[in-house]
């Protein structure tokens, strides 16, 4: 099933679609309490809580603090040919540099995910910035990490342009409401965000096989550089990937969370974030919009005894939070 733009506020209702003031109001600002967003605004805390409850994460080379460590960059990366810079409390993706590997015949010499080089004085020069707060939320003072590149899965590779695709999972009360893959797209630069031009697929949460996607908001069909089409792309361990978003609540306490995923060819999924304001174009990609999904769990939740293990609740959305069609 598809949304197709514009639509009238009656058929909105219908889809059961939710608008940023109702997100705000009534998911947000009711299901998670303030305390617990450091959680998942801190990169760095949300890799050390992840850790801690057994979840994969990508490997942390090192924490960059002060502008005097940066002279130490070489000794971070060690022999690490790629690696990813980001700033511990971005938002958006801004930020973020990905190293993919080195000019052979110049070792101080980088290369860029969109093959463009770059010099290490560039990059102590964009860490200097993540320092500064350049793009944390509010411009508060940052820190920088640097970390495992992802490989990614060749799964994605044919929808998909240079960057890393991810596995968005929107959770509610602790049970996977609707997902979507985020496509990087030239427009997007590699990045795996809808905001600078990506697309998000949405996914059957029964089959874990991809639907059509949205781009700035419409409906598309096959990828803008591939020319391929989007929909019908099974995601491998779908059920363990739905487990591990369903722990992801546990583990923050958060009751409305977008959970990020990566499939790594090497590593399989590792998370990457996480998030206590996801956006909304997840119910255009989907075709769908939350508010029947959150109906449901509601009703679910009404007649139990006792709490459902993760495991539990990622069974339970694969066979009652299919694709609805009105």
């Amino acid at each position: 099933m598809a949304i197709d733009w514009p639509i009238s506020p009656r058929r909105l209702r219908e889809l059961g679609v939710l608008g940023m003031n109702q997100r705000n109001g009534e998911f947000i600002s009711e299901m998670n309490q303030r305390r617990y967003y450091p959680l998942v605004d801190d990169k760095l805390l949300t890799k050390e809580l992840a850790e801690e409850a057994g979840l994969n994460v990508p490997t942390l080379y090192g924490v960059i603090r002060s502008t005097h460590e940066i002279k130490h960059l070489a000794r971070w990366v060690g022999e690490h040919e790629d690696f990813v810079i980001k700033p511990a409390n971005g938002a958006g993706g801004d930020g973020i540099l990905v190293i993919d590997g080195k000019q052979s015949d110049k070792p101080l010499i980088y290369r860029k995910s969109s093959g463009q080089a770059v010099g290490i004085d560039t990059i102590a020069l964009h860490l200097s910035n993540i320092l500064a707060g350049a793009y944390s939320l509010g411009g508060r003072p940052d820190v920088a990490m640097i970390e495992y590149r992802v490989k990614f899965s060749p799964l994605f590779e044919r929808i998909s342009f240079q960057g890393v695709p991810d596995i968005r999972t929107i959770v509610y009360r602790g049970y996977p409401l609707m997902a979507m893959v985020r496509l990087p797209t030239t427009q997007s630069d590699g990045k795996a965000n809808l905001h600078q031009g990506a697309i998000g697929a949405g996914v059957d949460m029964a089959a874990g096989q991809t639907l059509d996607g949205v781009a700035h908001n419409r409906r598309v069909t096959h990828h803008p550089d591939t020319r391929q089409p989007i929909s019908g792309v099974a995601v491998p361990g779908w059920q363990a990937l739905l487990e591990m978003a369903a722990r992801c609540h546990d583990m923050t306490g958060l009751g409305y969370l977008g959970v990020d995923v990566v499939l790594d060819r090497e590593l399989g999924p590792l998370i990457l974030e996480l998030n206590a304001r996801p956006g909304l174009s997840i119910q255009v990609a989907n075709g769908e919009g939350l508010r029947h999904r959150v109906e449901r769990v509601d009703r679910h939740l009404r007649y139990l005894d006792d709490r459902e293990a993760s495991a539990q609740r990622a069974v339970w959305s694969r066979e009652n939070l299919a694709p609805m069609i009105l």
